[in-house]
């Protein structure tokens, strides 16, 4: 893992980048450019380390879109990007972040999210498209208390 740098966040304004991102990780794209949608990219000393993405409104968040730049995986980028989008979502009143996966479950418990059932969700996550029909009945719920960050 890259040390002793800033992972810098800024939000996207073209999301051609981050489309070819999400379609290259197999994350659906469907959605991009619909309201109450944040997405973000992440660079390190210049270089574009990744993507994620916040949706909804607070208290409850869904957590989307992450994708590591091929040559930046499995050096810790993942996490931190989380970390991040966990910070920025604090600084919007979020109390919890909700996610869906098919392939990384065991990266999200790594970072504190626990399994629930789909059904659990609030209504204002349950009426996401990525939980409507985007993502697969097979993909993972996942949710996380964020503590805040006073």
């Amino acid at each position: 893992m890259t040390t002793g740098t800033v992972l810098k966040i800024e939000r996207v304004t073209d999301i051609a980048d981050l489309q070819k991102a999400l379609h290259q990780a197999g994350l659906p794209t469907g959605d991009l450019n619909e309201p109450g949608r944040l997405f973000f990219r992440f660079t390190e000393a210049g270089e574009l380390v990744g993507f994620g993405g916040l949706e909804g409104s607070a208290p409850d968040m869904l957590l989307r879109s992450i994708a590591v730049e091929a040559e930046s995986r499995s050096k810790g980028y993942g996490g931190r990007i989380v970390t991040a989008l966990e910070r920025e979502a604090v600084a919007r009143g979020v109390a919890r972040l909700h996610l869906l996966t098919d392939t990384a479950t065991d990266f999200f418990r790594s970072c504190g999210y626990r399994l629930a059932d789909r059904e659990s969700a609030p209504a204002s996550i349950a009426v996401c498209e990525q939980l409507m029909s985007l993502c697969p009945a097979t993909a993972r719920y996942l949710l996380k208390t964020v503590p805040d960050a006073s």
